[in-house]
Parts: C-alpha cells; sequence; structure tokens
C-alpha cells in the first residue's frame, strides 16, 4: 500500500468515530449506547398513623349515634381509647400489606345502659378481629370478620 491510501483509510477510521466524539465532546449521550427505557420507583407501602386520635363513624355500615368510640395507636404500639361506656387499651401491631392484629383488651369496669354496652361491644369485638386496615383522606378502615369499622379523625 502506498503512503496516500494508508493515510486515506486512517482518516475514514477517525471519521467513522467523529459523531461519537462530536457528541461525548458536547455533552450529550453517545448515540451508539441504548438507554434503558425509566421505570417508576416502587410505590411506598402506607404508614399507619400513629399518635393521631379517630372516633369510629360506622360499623358494617351502621352510624355511631350518642358518644362516639376513639383509638390512637401510639409509637409503642399501645391502642387506647374510649369504646362507648369504658376506656381500653390494647397492643396492636400494623403488619405488611396493610394488615393488622389487636391483642386482648385492658379494660375498666364501669356500667352503662344495655343499649351503650351493646354499642361498646360490637365495637370492641370488630377492633380485636380487625385484619386489615387502610387510610383515606381523613378516614381510617379496619376490617375483619367482624366487619368493617370506619373511623374518621378526630379535631
Amino acid at each position: 500500500m502506498t503512503v496516500s491510501r494508508v493515510a486515506a483509510l486512517a482518516l475514514l477510521a477517525a471519521l467513522a468515530g467523529a459523531p461519537q466524539a462530536l457528541a461525548q465532546g458536547f455533552g450529550m449521550p453517545d448515540p451508539s449506547e441504548q438507554q434503558a427505557p425509566a421505570v417508576p420507583p416502587p410505590m411506598m407501602p402506607k404508614q399507619f398513623p400513629l399518635g393521631v386520635t379517630f372516633e369510629a363513624a360506622s360499623l358494617n355500615g351502621r352510624a355511631f349515634d350518642g358518644e362516639r368510640p376513639a383509638l390512637t395507636l401510639d409509637e409503642t404500639l399501645r391502642l387506647r381509647g374510649f369504646s362507648g361506656c369504658n376506656n381500653y387499651s390494647a397492643t396492636a401491631y400494623p403488619l405488611r400489606d396493610q394488615g393488622f392484629a389487636v391483642g386482648p383488651f385492658a379494660l375498666t369496669r364501669r356500667e352503662c345502659d344495655n343499649a351503650t354496652m351493646q354499642k361498646e361491644r360490637t365495637f370492641l369485638e370488630a377492633l380485636r378481629a380487625a385484619q386489615s386496615w387502610d387510610t383515606e383522606g381523613p378516614r381510617l378502615t379496619i376490617k375483619g370478620p367482624r366487619g368493617e369499622l370506619v373511623l374518621e379523625r378526630a379535631l
């Protein structure tokens, strides 16, 4: 090969890589590199609202009338509240995938009229049997085999 032929081949080889070199020189991505499609970050799981007081709005679609039961789960996983007649406390565990478990209750021993005691009993049974929870705005919904307990954030 002659010198001019070798120089021409070298020049062609240099020019073949020129678009990549120019693109990199201007901070542009290398066109020969394929970019992976953008994948959205995974959704963060909901966090149980600790330290927030909720009042019972309804159980299985039936509204609570009069003085409504309430609950608060604190940072030590102690569930406390008013159940309609008595005050109660228990240990509660928000679990993965919005599961929920409530331990046995400790109750005061106040006696109220039959209707109030029945309301308290159904509230505590639904809370004790809870298996899952969800929040939507100011509402907390707790579900289990005893029904759906809907609570609203207290003022």
